[in-house]
């Protein structure tokens, strides 16, 4: 049996991934206005992917063109080369469903055209907006021998135009189109509804910008950088961390190119050109027919929120029924443990709990980790609530977010100015954990609150991310839960753990050995399983464990999301594995690991992903679900995502997703959870007014 059969390789599954969002901005029976969000969600993932992860693969390459892919054993020229074709691929169906979906648009009186599009008298009311509005406002440039190639901006359009002289000498001429001055979509006069893109006006009046040259052809263009940094290699220990980060931030935006996208076919000459000033190859230069940016098309829903039936229909957290009006968040807490469920739960129990601590005369410290946040935190407005009211605060903030490294360096300040003691990650790792400890010192001793999650601190993606949040009063996992604050106030990792999973130590090696307890159950005859829910699997430590468990007779169900280097389904290998992904309207987010049948049965949330990185690279908590009625609702949970026929996809033995086909009722595990949250508050409503009565 050869590893490709076993194994896929990372990259490649994460771009089979991608496929299946852009299959949602395919599939008919999804709103129009949410196809169109599902294709600026494909082309930004993909965007974030060629700047982290094509740009890891290129600085391999610089190293050694023989490092392989432990799972597939391909070479990083190799992967590139499978993964420009795929993209490439997947780039002429993007194409086709932009096309249709501006088609769809039209119906409902909103248009995007270019010149060819429109009426004499609407292009001279162009050319006067263009004069009047957008020429004062860019800035051409002609290559030459005094004016060198222009820096190009990470992600920004660029009009470029190849110019001649009378006397036959060709220049290159180049006008940013992204200054942010002028909207994106401008209005055509006398035409409501109608938009042309600011890129495509002056694109068409590029002749203009250059005076005394003809046009012979013209492009918009759009570069990629790398934005792959490893900041613990570059980190000096002289430096201030904070500041260090705020010049790493400035130097990612001026990375290597690592993709040139082109809007018009240019003569080969002048794209050779083009390649040879960005130090970019000419296999990653892509040629679309949808505009290079499509974040526009948000814009485009905005103007038609008024109808209905373009949209999914909405939904709003409800209140958790586990959490009674009126009475102390804390004091239920102690009382039993809590679980919340996102977007079907508000989050407003957890930021209720915070600012309750805040304010209770008996909370001595309140300690969190932040990896990312919303732009108006209410959570960080509620740590430097409770340190203004004198509790010790300990945040640490994750500068090393990525792409969130501004907002969290804004949040730390912030949080020092406030009070609080912040730190800011440890040397090689990150800290990825979803951990809050709030401590209570009472006539009985020390008390605590721990709340462990699998989401970020965040209410904005609390609304679109599905994510598990578990607070309890259990003493000893509060020792396990400061055990970890005080090893990352000293810089240090935990060693040893007793119920919380604490990666890097104490989370892998953990899962390893019960994946081993359901391989020795399942040889003594014994019932034996395991099921995860995950957003990625690439660890082979833990892939190779699961294939043994596999062969051993365990019955493995994954639900992975993402990226899944595991292949399912291959005779006397992986058969008794079954791969799905769950790609709907919410993000699907929440990680559960489970582990034994019955009364055996270990169940937990986690923040990590069986990932490397989550694994051994980072710190990452796991915490045990013991209150029997909430491992009753994780099971349910599980089994639902499990038989969901409508957002699913299979992952098959030939390494290919297929959609789940049934002929039995319909279920979409998301709206299931949202239809159960809405009936346990109706029901809650109807029980009160019947005893009111």
């Amino acid at each position: 049996m050869s590893k490709q059969k076993i194994y896929m390789n990372r990259e490649l599954s994460w771009v089979k991934f991608n496929e299946r969002v852009l299959e949602e901005a395919e599939d008919k029976k999804t709103p129009l206005c949410e196809r169109l969000s599902f294709a600026s969600i494909y082309q930004s993932n993909l965007d974030e992917f060629f700047m982290v992860r094509i740009g890891s693969l290129i600085d391999q390459m610089l190293v050694s063109k023989e490092i392989r892919d432990n799972k597939t054993n391909m070479t990083p020229q190799e992967q590139i080369r499978a993964i420009l074709e795929e993209v490439s691929r997947l780039n002429y169906r993007k194409d086709a469903v932009y096309e249709e979906m501006m088609n769809e648009l039209e119906k409902y009186g909103i248009k995007i055209v270019d010149f060819r599009k429109v009426s004499k008298k609407e292009s001279q009311s162009l050319r006067q907006y263009f004069e009047s509005e957008i020429a004062p406002l860019i800035s051409p440039t002609i290559v030459g021998k005094r004016q060198p190639f222009p820096f190009l901006r990470n992600k920004e359009i660029y009009a470029v135009g190849v110019l001649e002289r009378k006397n036959g000498k060709e220049k290159l001429g180049i006008i940013p189109c992204s200054s942010g001055v002028f909207p994106r979509l401008i209005p055509v006069p006398g035409n409501s509804g109608t938009y042309m893109l600011s890129e495509e006006l002056i694109l068409h009046y590029i002749p203009d910008a250059f005076p005394g040259y003809t046009v012979k052809s013209k492009s918009l263009i759009r570069v990629t950088r790398n934005a792959d940094i490893d900041a613990d290699a570059l980190y000096d220990e002289d430096l201030d961390y904070r500041d260090f980060m705020v010049d790493l931030i400035k130097k990612r935006k001026r990375l290597a190119p690592v993709r040139l996208e082109m809007s018009r076919e240019l003569d080969g000459d002048i794209v050779d050109t083009l390649c040879d000033y960005l130090d970019v190859k000419e296999d990653y230069v892509f040629r679309n027919h949808t505009p290079l940016d499509l974040s526009f098309l948000f814009q485009l829903e905005d103007k038609l929120r008024n109808i209905p039936e373009l949209f999914y229909e909405k939904r709003i957290p409800q209140n958790s029924p586990q959490f009674k009006k009126g009475e102390s968040i804390l004091a239920q807490i102690q009382q039993k443990d809590k679980l919340l469920s996102y977007p079907f739960d508000s989050i407003k129990p957890f930021l209720e709990m915070l600012h309750e601590a805040a304010n209770d005369p008996q909370v001595v410290s309140v300690k969190m980790t932040l990896y990312r946040v919303a732009r108006q935190s209410k959570v960080v407005e509620a740590l430097i609530e409770a340190a203004e009211n004198g509790k010790e605060v300990l945040v640490l903030v994750e500068l090393k977010a990525r792409f969130d490294e501004e907002n969290n360096i804004e949040w730390s300040r912030r949080l020092e100015e406030a009070g609080c003691q912040v730190i800011y990650g440890l040397d090689g790792y990150k800290v990825h954990s979803k951990l809050c400890l709030i401590t209570r010192k009472t006539e009985n001793g020390l008390e605590y609150i721990t709340q462990v999650g699998t989401g970020n601190y965040n209410e904005k993606t609390a609304r679109l991310y599905t994510d598990l949040s578990m607070m309890t009063a259990n003493t000893e996992i509060g020792q396990e839960a400061s055990a970890v604050f005080g090893a990352l106030a000293m810089g240090e990792t935990v060693k040893a753990t007793k119920h919380l999973l604490v990666a890097p130590n104490c989370l892998q090696n953990k899962v390893l050995g019960m994946i081993e307890e359901e391989i020795e159950h399942a040889k003594n005859g014994e019932d034996a399983y395991i099921g995860v829910k995950i957003n990625s699997l690439t660890d082979k430590k833990i892939i190779d464990r699961l294939i043994q468990a596999s062969k051993a007779g365990v019955k493995i169900d994954l639900v992975v999301r993402g990226i899944c280097c595991l292949i399912p389904g291959v005779e006397g290998e992986t058969e008794n594995i079954r791969v799905i992904s769950i790609v709907g309207r919410y993000l699907e987010h929440s990680r559960i690991y489970i582990f034994g049948c019955g009364e055996r049965q270990k169940l937990y949330i986690a923040s990590a992903d069986f990932m490397t990185r989550n694994t051994l690279r980072r710190v990452e908590v796991a915490v045990p679900i013991y209150d029997p009625d909430l491992r009753g609702q994780l099971n349910e949970m599980f089994i639902t995502m499990l038989s969901d026929n409508q957002q699913v996809r299979e992952l098959k033995s030939d390494g290919i997703y297929t959609r789940v086909q049934s002929d039995e009722t319909q279920l979409n595990s998301q709206e299931f959870f949202f239809s159960q949250a809405y009936a346990q508050v109706q029901g809650l409503a109807e029980a009160a007014a019947s005893k009111e009565a």
